[in-house]
């Protein structure tokens, strides 16, 4: 499924051995749910196997929080999401990336600094591994290895 009826990016294969999905959302952040929608209809993915990964302003650079639910701390694309599915239950992995000084829109469309890149490639291994420790452990075990 890809283009205009999925509205996501996707790869399919095996984590931890589970079959998995991976979307990356082809729509505007705001519109992040309509594609995680379609995509959990398509599959008929239960909202508890759900896992969203998302960046946060208000956590540091490279910083990771893990939680089973919760809602959206104003983040318009977890927003999206909640919204489309009716529910605020389930699993995800807050990234950081800093809040700026001026503007926060301006800011999380430029690219990192060479010392942000380099703080954000290690923390993406940390978060792969954080992936497969939720589906092979669970999210309670994740949340107190990783937070």
């Amino acid at each position: 499924m890809r283009g205009r009826k999925s509205r996501a990016r996707l790869g399919t294969g095996e984590i931890a051995g589970k079959a998995a999905v991976l979307a990356k959302p082809q729509t505007y952040m705001n519109l992040s749910g309509e594609a995680v929608g379609l995509l959990m209809r398509r599959y008929a993915v239960p909202l508890e196997e759900l896992l969203v990964i998302y960046d946060d302003l208000d956590l540091p650079v490279g910083k990771l929080r893990i939680r089973e639910r919760g809602g959206s701390a104003g983040h318009k694309g977890m927003e999206s999401i909640i919204a489309a599915l009716g529910s605020d239950e389930f699993c995800r992995i807050r990234v950081g990336i800093g809040r700026p000084v001026g503007d926060a829109v301006s800011y999380v469309l430029k690219g990192f600094t060479a010392e942000e890149k380099r703080i954000v490639d290690r923390v993406l291994a940390t978060v792969s591994d954080a992936v497969c420790c939720i589906l092979s452990e669970g999210v309670e075990t994740a949340m107190n290895r990783y937070n």
